[in-house]
């Protein structure tokens, strides 16, 4: 019995975080809840983890928890809002130089020093276009682009300007100190340009945490145009990739922004890394019981692309219909995964190769050479898993692990029916288990075929490629 491959990544907020509407998310196809740092205080995140942690365990459902960092967001400060009309002078400068007298400062100091004439300043998502049109040591002369209202404290983004940023902010270091004290599955990090600003995250959560102790997972968003520069050595530097089209489409041309799209799944699906896709999926329902045509061919053709996730933002944290949204999404998906749309007529590639990658393709090829009904992988750590994943089978792919950790995690990856048995280390006891669950589930019957791909286990440090068996 196949059912939706695709994950569901759903933000959380006043809309959704009782116990009973996260209940009816999860029955309706939510895999990941995501909390968004941006807002909320710490202690509303935490009673939501409970929640959430406590419907895993009574459904025996994995469900992962993204934590997302708002990351080091430029800000306006003016003492009153500025009306423009087009080509309207405005000054521009940041707090480390009040001297300037400018009528706009950015909150960051020294921001200002990287803008030079002919960048573009962006305010609040782009609504208000400047244009730097002349330097004055540290006084920026800018004009216009367009009519609006500068307000205060509103979002800036600053596309041409090559930037020194701190990819965590000293709010972001709070978050991700909560983060990891209270063991979610994954981080996002925002505003992400290079490699090195992920090992930079990664050391500091491992310094939190403690030598030897697993940390969560980073999900690195690529929203900038020097992640997309530098896309090939991020995606390999990083567990798993969003495509942030919001933030994206306002420093690229939003006409690229569905090219971008796929070029970024295409670079997480040749590196194994899971992929989500976010930003406006699902917008109209925010305030519609129904979603739009568009949304509904945005949905499918992400699908279509093999994303590993598709998200949701306001839909969910503050629309009208976070249940019904979910269940329509979730409907979309499996339709367009039903159909010959979304079909892989060629092997994917990796680009990497190694004997363990090697041994996992082959377990791939026998199960469609054979036409197994199931890929049946055994898995501490959930590599296995997810680079059998990354082939994209058309048949069911059902993963044991003993590690509660693992199982969470494999809730964002495309696919993946992850099953937990605590204690539970012996191949020959975890496979009958799973055998068991996955027929009283209704994923396979007796008789069927099923390939066999034992991972590294705590007792076991070899990798086995076991062959064809069938279901008793």
């Amino acid at each position: 019995m196949l059912q939706k491959r695709t994950k569901i990544v759903a933000t959380i907020g006043p809309a959704s975080e009782s116990k009973e509407v996260l209940e009816q998310m999860v029955e309706a196809g939510m895999n990941v809840v995501r909390l968004n740092f941006s807002h909320g205080e710490h202690a509303s995140h935490q009673v939501i983890l409970e929640r959430v942690r406590e419907i895993s365990r009574e459904k025996n459902q994995a469900i992962a928890v993204l934590a997302d960092m708002q990351g080091p967001r430029i800000r306006t400060e003016v003492k009153a809002e500025i009306p423009v009309e087009k080509d309207t002078e405005v000054t521009v400068s940041d707090i480390a130089h009040p001297e300037c007298s400018a009528e706009i400062l950015l909150d960051m100091k020294g921001i200002s020093d990287g803008i030079l004439p002919g960048h573009k300043i962006l305010i609040e998502d782009g609504t208000i276009e400047l244009e730097v049109v002349e330097r004055n040591g540290e006084c920026l002369k800018t004009k216009a682009l367009n009519k609006g209202l500068i307000k205060n404290r509103k979002g800036v983004i600053l596309p041409d300007s090559e930037l020194e940023l701190d990819i965590l902010s000293e709010k972001d270091k709070k978050d991700l100190h909560f983060a990891v004290e209270h063991q979610v599955d994954y981080v996002g990090l925002s505003f992400v340009g290079s490699a090195e600003d992920i090992e930079t995250v990664r050391k500091e959560m491992r310094a939190i945490a403690g030598e030897g102790v697993r940390v969560p997972k980073i999900i690195s968003k690529i929203e900038r145009k020097v992640a997309i520069a530098n896309l090939s050595s991020i995606v390999k530097a990083t567990d798993a990739v969003m495509v942030a089209r919001g933030d994206l489409g306002i420093e690229m041309p939003t006409s690229e922004v569905v090219l971008l799209q796929k070029r970024i799944i295409h670079e997480s699906l040749s590196s194994a890394k899971p992929v989500i896709v976010a930003t406006q999926m699902m917008k109209s329902m925010t305030e519609n019981p129904h979603p739009t045509r568009a949304e509904v061919s945005d949905v499918s053709n992400a699908v279509i692309d093999h994303t590993d996730a598709i998200m949701l933002s306001e839909e969910s944290a503050m629309g009208k219909y976070p249940v019904e949204t979910i269940a329509t999404m979730s409907e979309i998906a499996t339709k367009t995964e039903e159909s010959p749309y979304d079909d892989v007529y060629r092997a994917l590639h990796l680009n990497f190769r190694n004997e363990f990658s090697v041994l996992v393709r082959s377990a791939y090829e026998i199960a469609k050479s054979f036409n197994a009904e199931a890929i049946v992988v055994m898995t501490e750590s959930g590599l296995s898993a997810r680079l059998l994943s990354h082939f994209r089978p058309e048949k069911e792919l059902l993963v044991a692990t003993s590690d509660r950790r693992t199982w969470q995690e494999l809730a964002l990856v495309w696919g993946i029916r992850p099953y937990l048995y605590e204690g539970v280390t012996a191949i020959e006891e975890q496979k009958q288990k799973l055998l068991a669950s996955a027929k009283a589930d209704g994923h396979v019957q007796t008789g069927d075929k099923i390939v066999l791909f034992i991972g590294r286990t705590e007792t076991d440090e070899r990798m086995k490629l076991v062959g064809i068996q069938e279901v008793r």
